[in-house]
């Protein structure tokens, strides 16, 4: 199979979907590699790299596009590269489709078949998405409390506190993996932190693992007692494949201090407030009722190598056994592999995108015949 890599062209998108020790198996394999120039070089993977492990380097996304069969991504297809996609592609990546409607539709129109990473589930876990949420709440604790400086808009809080003076109070919504991970670093600050949860076995477990931090059973009136005591909200709320539910309303946010900080790692599914909306890390905030809002919708973007590599971690295997395989023999022999696909020649495959945009639905068997 020819397994095509083009450069990210989404706003400050650094990640490559495929780094060259992967590239370097799959030749093995006796696959054919086409990556085009430039796509590794936000990753710190220049061209010659990839040329050292037998890919092919092409000049432009036409090339790579027009060569390939699997089309190995990173972040969802761009309208310049849906107009390159068609009925003879497999396209693999990240495409959260709960949150825009016409991305939806256009993908359908070009009859591809596209595989979500975030949603392929293997034994009740989302093994491609933990490692970006891990790095998404790692970094909200990072961001978060960098912006609590005046300098940043911030009330002027340090999280951490100092002898005689409180820590600053976080209140992370949701014990996934951003949760969890978001929890530790504001607790390794020194941060006072809450946790917020829906899942009572998920409570006891962040309760005997997460020293440090208390749970708070997740509803409407806990989230807005907490609101005018906390200095950062992290949104780390996750629904596989769904729209983030709205659990922060605007009327709520108006409990809060002023220069208050909210991160919203929920962005890429829509985000868990109503007033969220997504940025870029060139202009990463926004003020809403006197809130400061950190809503980039590529969070582990801005840590391109590091991110690339636990993406590969998890991703590899996956496209070694599309390649192998083919995209029907892969689905028999991995049938997890089925919840990872959210359109199929020119189907709608994922029940939570269809609910989000009232759009009709076929199972991923039915649209691919798969018995």
């Amino acid at each position: 199979m020819t397994i095509g890599v083009p450069k990210e062209i989404k706003i400050q998108e650094h990640r490559v979907s495929v780094i060259p020790s992967a590239t370097a198996e799959l030749v093995h394999r006796g696959h054919r590699v086409v990556v085009q120039t430039g796509a590794g070089d936000g990753a710190s993977y220049p061209d010659a790299l990839y040329e050292a492990v037998g890919a092919e380097i092409l000049p432009d996304a036409d090339a790579v596009f027009g060569e390939a069969q699997l089309i190995v991504k990173v972040k969802e297809p761009q309208p310049e590269e849906i107009a390159r996609l068609g009925p003879q592609h497999v396209l693999f990546t990240y495409l959260h489709l709960a949150a825009s409607k016409q991305l939806t539709e256009e993908l359908l129109a070009s009859g591809c078949t596209a595989l979500a990473y975030e949603t392929l589930k293997v034994n009740h876990r989302l093994p491609l998405l933990e490692p970006m949420s891990e790095i998404a709440g790692r970094m909200s604790a990072i961001v978060g409390s960098y912006h609590l400086a005046n300098h940043r808009g911030g009330r002027g809080t340090l999280l951490g506190g100092v002898p005689g003076v409180a820590p600053g109070r976080v209140m992370v919504i949701g014990g996934g993996s951003a949760g969890i991970n978001a929890a530790r670093v504001s607790s390794g600050i020194g941060a006072d932190v809450t946790i917020l949860e829906v899942d009572f076995e998920r409570m006891r477990f962040l309760d005997i693992t997460m020293e440090g931090a208390s749970t708070l059973y997740s509803t409407e009136a806990n989230i807005a007692e907490q609101l005018p005591r906390v200095d950062l909200i992290i949104g780390a709320v996750l629904v596989p494949g769904a729209a983030a539910p709205k659990l922060i309303t605007r009327e709520m946010l108006r409990q809060m201090q002023p220069g208050s900080v909210f991160v919203d790692i929920a962005i890429d599914q829509g985000g868990c407030s109503e007033t969220s909306r997504p940025t870029t890390h060139d202009d990463p905030t926004y003020f809403e009722e006197d809130v400061l809002h950190y809503c980039v919708a590529n969070m582990p973007g801005a840590y391109a190598r590091t991110a690339t590599q636990a993406l590969n971690n998890v991703t590899h295997r996956w496209t070694l056994l599309l390649a192998e395989e083919g995209l029907q023999g892969a689905c028999r022999k991995r049938p997890e592999l089925l919840t990872a696909i959210n359109t199929a020649q020119g189907h709608l495959t994922c029940a939570p995108v269809g609910t989000a945009h009232d759009l009709p639905v076929l199972s991923p068997s039915e649209a691919l015949s798969i018995s």
